[in-house]
């Protein structure tokens, strides 16, 4: 007897419908699965062996053949157990569907018949959504697949408990979320400014940064605050929007690290990988291309401490995706595109001891020293940062002063207006910050008077600023008016901008 039930694949970002074809004939037993199946496809055949067998059904003892189609698509990993085996039950007639309901199955088995959850459904139903309007699946991933608008979920945590309900005929269990569902859990908790004491410079900076979506670069001596700086950055940054929640969710959940106890994520990510990390970690790829460092800081940031000592090949794979927001990997199989709209925070120390400039150190490295150890960063990645600052020591006075300044929930304050502005500016524009300002757009939202051209040319000569520098200095100034509530961008703003520049020519000559 031949069944046919539907699941659903992923490659890359994108979900894609599979017909699973059950056939059971008399033979020799035999348990083949067809369809450019990986290993995990077909180890399912013992799990769903298992799983049937301590449900108390019948596992029959003939020739079965499982085709999943399209037949030229690489399958991997372990969601199409479900199909897999109530495609075996239906062949076998031990359970009846009612004829107007074809759902997708998505889960995993466990030996025995619960049903565990899996990865990448939200990627896989926002794909299918146009044709598809019902989908099986452990209870788990129900938080997660609420957010598809128009899909009907129907979850369950045992193979027995779905049978039984198709059985009877007996309208499967619809998933609605309570009061206290995960889908409605808190942001987390961050370190607050008010812990950094000093450096008021610094949070002045960050605020601008934040408030625009702006690359930040933090040159300074070990101990100066960099990275204390740099991880209490996601305080200060504004709420995602909805819109914003379901890419970053759609991106996790595609690589699995979505925690399915969380329906969507509610935080900006702030990812922060080791130098140690290869350019296909970071950009994303693999066989079956999965999403890298960069795609996970999709709307968030992506923090790289300890610049100079990421391996310069991986570091200018960066120079793209900062420029497009997206990041296109090609493999035999196809291409793949996966978002990268992130702020990219970097710090780094001037000299390889680290003290170079310091007031109270000495630094003992060579020019040579110097000079090799600056040259792992290229221009093209230094010019793609549109804030560089130097970050100085804490005086002992700064250091067991009684309040630190300015605390997280203040400078947030200050954020949450300047991107109000910006989101009421660009509504129609589909943008959302400054950072995101193509050529055209800076020349009608970063009009400037005369004198501030001629501000802006005697910088660009004095400073050897490229074009892009350029525009990105009307960017920094545009966001420094925001905060101001300013509608026109005043000398002292293109002033403040320009000065983030000023390190270019201290430390490098390019």
């Amino acid at each position: 007897m031949l069944a046919k039930v539907k699941s659903a694949g992923l490659f890359g970002m994108n979900g894609y419908i599979i017909d699973i074809e059950a056939d059971i004939s008399n033979g020799l037993p035999a348990f083949d699965i067809v369809g450019l199946a990986d290993t995990a496809v077909k180890e399912s055949r013992e799990r769903v062996r298992a799983a049937i067998k301590n449900s108390g059904y019948d596992f029959p003892i003939k020739r079965i053949t499982i085709n999943m189609a399209p037949g030229d698509t690489k399958k991997e990993g372990s969601a199409y157990d479900l199909g897999i085996a109530l495609g075996i039950l239906i062949a076998t007639g031990q359970v009846n569907i009612k004829p107007d309901f074809q759902p997708l199955y998505l889960g995993e088995l466990s030996l025995d018949g619960s049903i565990r959850p899996i990865s990448g459904v939200l990627p896989m139903l926002l794909s299918v959504s146009n044709t598809e309007q019902h989908v099986v699946l452990p209870s788990d991933n129900a938080p997660e697949a609420y957010h598809v608008k128009g899909m009907k979920i129907y979850a369950y945590n045992h193979l027995k408990e779905l049978v039984t309900a198709l059985s009877e005929g007996v309208p499967p269990c619809f998933y609605q979320p309570s009061a206290k569902s995960p889908i409605h859990s808190k942001k987390p908790l961050y370190d607050d400014y008010s812990d950094v004491k000093g450096q008021e410079g610094a949070k002045r900076a960050l605020t601008i940064a934040a408030a625009g979506g702006h690359n930040l670069l933090m040159i300074g001596s070990p101990g100066a605050g960099k990275t204390m700086l740099a991880r209490r950055l996601p305080s200060i940054l504004p709420d995602l929007s909805y819109a914003e929640a379901i890419e970053t969710t759609k991106i996790y959940s595609a690589a699995a690290l979505l925690d399915t106890s969380e329906g969507l994520i509610h935080a900006r990510p702030f990812r922060t990988p080791h130098h140690t990390i290869s350019n296909v970690a970071l950009v994303g790829g693999g066989k079956v291309p999965k999403p890298g460092e960069i795609s996970l800081a999709h709307n968030g940031v992506l923090f790289l401490d300890e610049l100079p000592e990421f391996r310069r090949d991986v570091l200018e794979v960066l120079r793209q995706p900062l420029e497009d927001g997206r990041i296109t990997v090609s493999r035999a199989q196809g291409s793949v595109e996966f978002p990268a709209k992130f702020m990219l925070v970097g710090s780094m120390n001037p000299c390889p001891c680290g003290y170079r400039g310091d007031p109270t150190h000495n630094c003992n490295c060579t020019p040579y020293q110097i000079s090799r150890y600056l040259d792992r960063l290229s221009g093209p990645l230094l010019d793609r940062f549109d804030i560089h600052l130097e970050v100085g020591p804490i005086s002992f006075e700064k250091l067991t002063e009684g309040q630190g300044g300015e605390t997280s929930r203040e400078m947030k304050d200050k954020v949450d207006k300047a991107r109000a502005m910006q989101l009421e500016r660009y509504r129609k524009k589909g943008i959302y910050s400054n950072a995101q300002l193509n050529p055209k757009q800076i020349r009608v939202c970063c009009k400037l008077t005369d004198s501030q051209k001629s501000m802006m040319k005697d910088a660009f000569l004095a400073m050897s600023l490229s074009a892009r520098a350029y525009d990105r200095i009307l960017r920094v100034a545009r966001t420094i008016a925001d905060l101001e509530e300013e509608e026109n961008i005043q000398d002292y703003h293109l002033a403040e901008a320009i000065q983030y520049r000023s390190l270019d020519r201290q430390y490098w000559n390019y």
